[in-house]
């Protein structure tokens, strides 16, 4: 008889240690219960990644699915989950994320709990989610009340209950497999809630700080209960009662807060938090992004909470790119474009779209990236793959350091090696157009400059001192530049940049001087020495005024000068909190571009270094973490990283808020990656590369290209690379 034919009414798998069912049968077994299958508890499972590969894409007909500790990285859970309403997946320590399909078939799942996994991208967590439209309660962390931390009164008060008796549901203590009832079953306090959520919109007094988005005395707490589940709900009142009423104003810190109640101080401590909830902001964008969600991370959501959480999204974050507020389709925007229609879904809360109808050339161009970028939250991100068969060396690795796209070829990059390599790609083809190999000597490319006139000829400098220019149209069959420039040498170089008239270059390092050379002659025209404190680690020329240029320095300023009135003094100085990695002028010099250590960036004004505009990124506290950041589309948008990250930040130019965060991700787990340098495509909208490297040594560092406006998942025949850990304060 099936069972399915029987009198059973549910049936529950738990596995709590090493099972004699392998775990093709297991699954068979699961998949036979059909509908009558009720909870999955796989805790410390041992089936393999086979299994895990096979739940995913096949599904199951569970209502409770608890895969705890599993081993998921990319989560891509495809297969008919039609019954799944409970997930948990906390303290899977290698999930860092989701794969565009993820979701697709949990249209009724209203609770999921993701606390200590290793998710920590704002986007595509919430692109994944958007999936789930009756999903009602969300965790990546656990906040708890604690003990009393302080009291407005004089006199001695009685302390509130301790740590243990005033906590916030725990999930393990309510899937309490031992004793199940039907009710344990539907519920996972505060999931088992969901049915006696009220919506704030209709009863809730707008201006009440003290309303619940769940009324606690609609729970029948004399009806059939599970052990422990009349005093989980009781704690629940105590800690949602201190939560929610907060008249009197709160004090935060990491990983803890306090709200005051009456003349009682609370105090929450965050256990098991992922990533994702130290993102500055989380909360709001959370909340903001999902307005069906009640409860995040334990916290009900209140009236008040979702309307500051939209204030502040709009204030810190751009939905679309160019203040588009709604997502459109493509070929509505190509039929608008041709008739000549005017636009709409464009303002945001007090936004003005940055090129309204009919009055900016750019104005569809702009629309179209909006479309594409909404239904593109994962980018299109792949290694640049160079055939090496052209060297006649199959086993040839090139360890890039350094990379410039050319400036008037859309399809040609030059990078330099550790090795002292000097390698020109066609990046689209991923084919080598030149190889000039090193000169013999150990040193590292860490300065490179194409020419703009002569757009065939580029500048190469090296650690070791040598500044040579080659022209890649005299490049023997062979791929070696035959009759290279040299120049006199600039010891421990780390930057090089040419002016707008391919007349002169510049030349700093780890010293307090830059270097002049003249490119027709050859010759080093002028040392000016002591222009900073500390060295100079990158040294810019503007794009359009041939004897402006640009210092910044690790003595945290940066410095303008002229060389028509002999650099001697500043135009003018600049300070920043830390020392500067680099400095870079906007297309249009307009702008200056600061980049100081651990994500310190900010925008000058190029004519009297006046701070324009700060984007506020969050710092990591390390003095280590250099940032180097570019301009993007122009100068529109700006791209940030840094050396102890493996994130790239793209933000507005013109506002200071962020579009999107792009995480590299390696492909073994555990294999940490972070962003050595970056740059804008030149040539292509929301295009960049980024210079990645793993942290292991014997790993190679790779340059990545990222589309913002494809989707990665349309692009399958590109695998993500490896990288590798170099020197990382030197250079832009």
């Amino acid at each position: 008889m099936k069972i399915s034919e029987s009198e059973i009414e549910a049936v529950d798998v738990l596995n709590e240690s090493s099972c004699a069912l392998n775990g093709e049968c297991a699954l068979l077994l699961m998949r036979a219960i059909g509908q009558k299958l009720r909870v999955v508890d796989l805790l410390d499972f041992s089936f393999g990644k086979d299994f895990l590969r096979d739940l995913s894409q096949g599904g199951l007909q569970c209502q409770v699915l608890n895969l705890r500790s599993s081993h998921y990285r990319k989560l891509n859970l495809v297969g008919e989950f039609m019954w799944l309403h409970t997930l948990n997946l906390d303290y899977s320590t290698t999930l860092t994320s989701f794969r565009e399909d993820c979701f697709s078939c949990m249209p009724n799942l209203m609770c999921l709990s993701m606390c200590e996994t290793r998710i920590s991208n704002l986007w595509t967590t919430i692109a994944a989610l958007s999936k789930l439209h009756s999903l009602v309660e969300l965790r990546f962390q656990n906040w708890l009340c604690c003990n009393d931390v302080g009291s407005s009164r004089s006199s001695g008060q009685p302390s509130s209950a301790s740590f243990e008796e005033i906590s916030s549901a725990s999930l393990d203590s309510l899937i309490n497999l031992d004793a199940l009832t039907e009710h344990a079953i539907r519920s996972f306090l505060p999931f088992g809630m969901n049915n006696n959520f009220q919506s704030t919109n209709e009863e809730s007094s707008d201006d009440s700080e003290v309303e619940f988005s769940f009324d606690l005395e609609d729970i029948d707490s004399s009806s059939n209960a599970p052990p422990g589940w009349n005093r989980e709900i009781n704690r629940l009142s105590e800690v949602s009662s201190a939560m929610l009423s907060n008249q009197n104003g709160e004090s935060t810190c990491e990983g803890a807060f306090t709200r005051h109640v009456a003349d009682v101080s609370f105090k929450y401590i965050s256990q098991h938090a992922s990533p994702i909830c130290f993102v500055k902001h989380y909360r709001e964008y959370m909340i903001a992004s999902m307005p069906q969600l009640r409860v995040l991370d334990n916290l009900p959501i209140r009236n008040i909470d979702r309307e500051k959480a939209i204030v502040t999204f709009f204030e810190h974050f751009e939905y679309l790119p160019y203040r588009r507020n709604d997502k459109e389709n493509v070929v509505s925007i190509l039929q608008k474009r041709e008739i000549g229609a005017s636009h709409t879904g464009l303002r945001t809360p007090k936004k003005r779209p940055l090129d309204p109808a009919g009055k900016s050339q750019y104005f569809y161009t702009r629309s179209l990236c909006a479309a594409k970028m909404g239904s593109s939250a994962w980018p299109f991100l792949h290694s640049l793959s160079i055939s090496r068969s052209v060297l006649g060396n199959e086993n040839r690795s090139f360890r890039p350091r350094q990379f410039e796209y050319h400036p008037s070829n859309s399809s040609l990059m030059v990078f330099g090696t550790l090795d002292g390599e000097v390698v020109v790609v066609n990046h689209e083809s991923e084919k080598i157009v030149g190889y000039i190999p090193s000169s013999g000597t150990i040193n590292s490319v860490l300065g490179l400059c194409w020419l703009k006139k002569y757009p065939s000829k580029l500048i190469a400098g090296s650690d070791n001192g040598s500044l040579k220019l080659y022209d890649i149209q005299q490049l023997a069959p062979t791929f070696k530049c035959m009759h290279p420039v040299t120049f006199d040498e600039f010891d421990q170089l780390t930057s090089v940049h040419v002016n707008s008239t391919d007349e002169l270059f510049l030349a700093s390092g780890y010293s307090k001087n830059v270097a002049l050379y003249d490119i027709n002659s050859g010759r080093r025209l002028q040392v000016f020495v002591d222009m900073h404190q500390e060295h100079i680690n990158v040294v810019k020329f503007s794009n359009h005024s041939p004897s402006i240029f640009a210092t910044s320095s690790f003595d945290q300023d940066i410095k303008m000068w002229d060389l028509r009135q002999k650099p001697i003094w500043p135009c003018y100085t600049a300070s920043s909190s830390k020392g500067n990695v680099m400095v870079c002028f906007s297309p249009d010099d307009q702008y200056l571009l600061a980049s100081a250590v651990d994500n310190e960036v900010r925008q000058l004004l190029a004519s009297d270094g006046r701070l324009h505009l700060n984007f506020n990124i969050p710092p990591t506290g390390s003095s280590q973490n250099y940032t180097r950041s570019y301009y993007m589309n122009g100068k529109d948008y700006i791209i940030s990283g840094s050396c102890d990250e493996h994130v790239v930040r793209v933000c507005c130019a013109q506002t200071g808020r962020r579009l999107r965060d792009i995480s590299l991700e390696g492909k073994a787990a555990g294999c940490s990656m972070f962003v050595q340098s970056l740059r804008g495509d030149p040539f292509r909208a929301f295009n960049l590369s980024i210079l990645a490297a793993y942290t292991q040594p014997s790993s190679n560092s790779e340059i990545f290209k990222v589309n913002m406006l494809a989707s990665s998942d349309h692009s399958k025949e590109f695998s993500s690379g490896q990288s590798s850990c170099l020197s990382c304060s030197m250079g832009g």
